[in-house]
């Protein structure tokens, strides 16, 4: 098949390229690399800002690709609003891809319309970074999510977006249940992929006495993501125990730095209000790290997994962080094996060539 990944969250498009290609497919990727994460991609479609020559450079950017943008059997975007322009721009670009290609899906990989009204109703999850346990008035960084997300233009757009797109494909359970009230015939759930054949496992643990921690901070997104309370937690086991306990701090590095302080760690620290881990919590489990972050229930049943739970869930609750934390100092003989259950989670359900054939499987 033909087919054209047009945006990009997370390497997730640029993953699923390489296990489509494994299998035998022409695949085109085009995006904005993520913006300032640069990831790869086949044709470059990034918008340097918003000032009047960069807008016009965008703008033929843009239709210069969408001239080649045709005949595609499958065409997927990254969201409702897949390009860096007005929802009724992006609405236009829809109905070219409609026109020109076969069949057009649309991902639910990203804050969107649906996302945001399933976290604010206080019903279809028990905790989010919009519902935070002890806390009177949203963060600044969810009033800017809801801003933009409940502006009535974006929600017109992703709901038309969502009606005449051909299926839907979530991968987070968060993003599932958003859409499955209204979207439930056409919405399916594939894991995001990660390409295994690239991150090298090493078991972690065989120092039994110690336990080296890691957490990412961004500035940005620390209070949102919960980290400044899962890094506050860490601190508190620290001092309790000093000799066994290890922090690494990576503080808005570059990406490389990121990874190569990771991978001298045993354990990830990564998002409090998530029920499913995201890339990044997935790419340290291939790498034998343990993942410290969304791991409820819900995302297990959905992946009809009875068995492997290697995902230390942490509820948003500083008490319970500190005793997950500190469990884990106190029965560090099992982090060995923890660690391999972490690679063989990865592999059983977001292996990209498993995952590429998820998707050939719904596209059809």
């Amino acid at each position: 098949m033909k087919i054209l990944l047009l945006g990009e969250y997370s390497n997730l498009h640029w993953t699923l390229a390489q296990g489509l290609r494994a299998l035998g497919h022409s695949v085109v990727v085009a995006s904005n690399g993520d913006r300032f994460k640069n990831y790869r991609r086949d044709i470059d479609i990034s918008r340097k800002s918003y000032n009047s020559i960069d807008t016009l450079k965008y703008t033929y950017l843009l239709s210069k690709n969408f001239r080649q943008f045709k005949g595609f059997d499958v065409v997927q975007i990254i969201n409702p609003l897949f390009l860096d322009l007005k929802p009724h721009k992006n609405l236009l670009a829809f109905n070219h891809l409609k026109k020109y290609n076969g069949k057009v899906f649309m991902g639910a990989f990203g804050n969107d319309a649906y996302w945001l009204k399933a976290c604010l109703d206080k019903e279809t999850f028990r905790y989010s970074e919009f519902d935070i346990p002890n806390r009177a008035d949203y963060l600044d960084s969810a009033k800017e999510i809801i801003r933009v997300w409940t502006d009535k233009d974006k929600v017109d757009v992703n709901r038309e977006i969502a009606e005449r797109s051909d299926g839907i494909i979530a991968c987070l359970y968060e993003y599932f249940v958003s859409y499955k009230p209204q979207f439930e015939k056409k919405l399916t759930y594939i894991p995001a992929p990660i390409n295994t054949s690239e991150i090298i496992f090493t078991q972690r643990g065989k120092d039994q006495s110690k336990v080296r921690f890691f957490i990412g901070i961004q500035k940005q997104r620390n209070e949102i993501k919960g980290t400044d309370i899962l890094y506050k937690c860490l601190q508190e086991v620290q001092s309790k125990y000093p000799n066994e306990c290890i922090i690494h701090k990576a503080e808005s590095v570059p990406y490389d730095k990121y990874i190569a302080m990771r991978d001298q760690s045993d354990v990830l620290l990564d998002q409090l209000y998530s029920y499913t881990p995201g890339m990044n919590a997935l790419t340290a489990m291939a790498q034998g790290l343990l993942a410290v972050g969304g791991g409820e229930p819900e995302m297990y049943n959905l992946l009809n997994e009875k068995d492997n739970h290697p995902i230390i869930n942490v509820l948003p609750s500083e008490e319970d962080i500190f005793n997950k934390l500190e469990n884990l100092i106190l029965n560090r003989e099992q982090i060995p094996q923890q660690s391999i259950n972490s690679r063989l989670f990865v592999e059983q359900h977001h292996d990209y060539i498993k995952i590429a054939q998820q998707y050939l499987d719904t596209w059809l």
